[in-house]
C-alpha cells in the first residue's frame, strides 16, 4: 500500500485545453477517494495521469513519496479497472485472473495460490473454469476486479468501473467493491460521474468542474456544508432546489413569500438585495403532520402543488415558481453543466409519504430555515458556510476545499 500525492498538476493539450487546472491532492494509505463531476470536468484524465497513461504537463505526482512523473505505468506498482472490462474471451476465469501474473513468469504455485485467494475475496471460486461469455455482467467486473487483486498493487484504481451495469447490479456491486476495499486496505482512487456512488463509497470525495478541484471532503461534510452552487448541485439526490431572493433585516423575501429568520448563519451575511437561497427536498414537510412545537422551529407557507409522485415509501411534491431572468439563466447554465432536469424554476419538495397532499392542490408547506444555505449569484460562493467549524474538520481529516473559480479557501 501506498499514499498517493498530487502537487499542482496540469494537464494542457497542444490545442491550449486545460483539462486539469493545477489540482493538488493527497491520498493518505490505505484511504478510498472518489474523483467526481460531470462528463468533461477531469476527472479520468487525472487518474489516468497518476498511472501513466497520460503524460503530466506540470506539476509532481508522488507515490509513497517517490516522483513517478517519468515512469511508465508498468513501474508505478498500481492495478486499474476500466468500465469496459477487458477479458480476453478465450481464458477462462481463472487464466484471465492469472494473466499479469504469467506475464511476469510467475512460479505456478504462487500463481495458484494469488488466483484462489482473489477468487474467494470475491466469490468467484466456482465460476473458475468458465468463459466471459457465460458470465453476468456484475461476475464480469468482478473477474477484472480479480486481475487487480492478484498484483498485489501499492494502489487501486478505478475508472468508472460500474457504469456497464444494470441499477441492481450496480447497487450490489458498490457494496462488494466497499467490502474488498475494507478487507485488503489497499488505496483506491476511484473516478464516477455517479454521486450517489461517490456518496456511499468513499471516505473523501474530491469534486471536480472542468479541471479544476472544487471541494475535497467527506461525503457529510459535502452535503452540509458545500462550498458553492456547483457542489449543492452535483451532491445529493434530487439536489438542493435554488431559489432567488433578498435578505435583510431578519426577513428573507422569497417566490413563496417573506419570512422571519432568527439563524445567526443568515444575520452574517447581512443586507443582500439578491441572493439564491438553497434548501434540500429532504428539508420540508408535510405542515398538517407536524406537531405545534415542531411548526414553531420553521416557517410555513400555502403553494399550489403543480405535481406529486408518490412512490410508496417517498412522496415528491413539484412547487413552479418565477426567478429574475439572471437567476433562471444560472440555474439553466449550471443544469446543463450537471447533465440534470431537476434545477428549473420549481421547488422540489420531501414529505412523509402519509401525506394527503395531491397534484394541483393548495398545500401547507413547512420548511426548516435553519438548514437553509445562502449563494451569492455573481460568484457562486456559499455565504453560509460555517468556516471555522468546517475548518475544523478539514484539518482533522486532511482536507482542502476551493471556491469559486477565481477563489481559493483553505481549510
Amino acid at each position: 500500500m501506498a499514499a498517493i500525492t498530487m502537487k499542482n498538476i496540469v494537464k494542457q493539450y497542444g490545442d491550449g485545453y486545460l483539462a486539469v487546472n493545477d489540482v493538488s491532492l493527497d491520498v493518505a494509505d490505505g484511504e478510498f477517494v472518489i474523483l467526481v463531476g460531470p462528463s468533461g470536468c477531469g476527472k479520468s484524465t487525472l487518474l489516468n495521469m497518476i498511472v501513466g497513461l497520460e503524460d503530466i504537463t506540470s506539476g509532481e505526482m508522488l507515490i509513497d513519496g517517490n516522483r513517478v512523473n517519468e515512469k511508465r505505468p508498468r513501474d508505478r506498482k498500481l492495478a486499474m479497472v476500466f468500465q469496459n472490462y477487458a477479458l480476453y474471451p478465450h481464458l477462462n476465469v481463472f487464466e484471465n485472473i492469472a494473466f499479469p501474473l504469467r506475464l511476469k513468469k510467475m512460479p505456478e504455485d504462487e500463481v495458484k495460490a494469488r488466483v484462489h485467494e482473489a477468487a474467494e475475496t470475491l466469490e468467484l471460486t466456482e465460476h473458475l473454469d468458465r468463459k466471459p461469455a457465460n458470465l453476468s455482467g456484475g461476475q464480469r467486473q468482478r473477474v477484472a476486479m480479480g486481475r487487480a487483486i492478484v498484483r498485489q498493487a501499492d494502489a487501486f484504481l478505478f475508472d468508472e468501473p460500474l457504469s456497464n451495469l444494470d441499477a441492481k447490479l450496480r447497487g450490489q456491486m458498490r457494496t462488494e467493491i466497499a467490502r474488498m476495499q475494507r478487507r485488503l486496505g489497499t488505496t483506491t482512487v476511484y473516478v464516477t460521474h455517479d454521486q450517489t456512488e461517490a456518496m456511499t463509497l468513499g471516505d473523501r470525495i474530491a469534486v471536480l468542474r472542468k479541471g479544476l478541484l472544487q471541494q475535497v471532503g467527506s461525503p457529510h461534510q459535502l452535503y452540509e456544508q458545500p462550498v458553492n452552487l456547483f457542489v449543492a448541485g452535483f451532491i445529493g439526490s434530487p439536489p438542493m432546489n435554488f431559489l432567488p431572493g433578498r435578505l435583510g433585516d431578519g426577513q428573507l423575501e422569497t417566490p413563496f413569500g417573506t419570512h422571519s429568520v432568527k439563524s445567526e448563519r443568515m444575520q452574517r451575511v447581512g443586507k443582500r438585495d439578491l441572493v439564491i437561497f438553497g434548501i434540500r427536498p429532504q428539508d420540508f414537510e408535510d405542515a398538517s403532520l407536524l406537531s405545534e412545537e415542531k411548526r414553531q422551529l420553521g416557517q410555513t407557507f400555502k403553494p399550489t402543488v403543480d405535481v406529486t409522485e408518490w412512490l410508496g415509501n417517498e412522496l415528491y411534491a413539484y412547487v413552479p415558481y418565477e426567478a429574475p431572468a439572471e437567476i433562471t439563466q444560472q440555474l439553466r447554465e449550471l443544469e446543463r453543466e450537471l447533465d440534470s432536469e431537476s434545477l428549473r424554476t420549481q421547488l422540489i419538495v420531501a414529505l412523509d409519504p402519509a401525506s394527503t397532499i395531491r397534484s394541483g392542490s393548495k398545500a401547507e408547506l413547512w420548511f426548516d430555515t435553519e438548514r437553509m444555505h445562502v449563494f451569492d449569484p455573481a460568484t457562486g460562493e456559499n455565504l453560509t458556510r460555517n468556516r471555522d467549524q468546517t475548518s475544523g474538520d478539514d484539518q482533522a481529516a486532511g482536507v482542502s476545499v476551493a471556491g469559486p473559480p477565481d477563489e481559493t479557501v483553505s481549510g
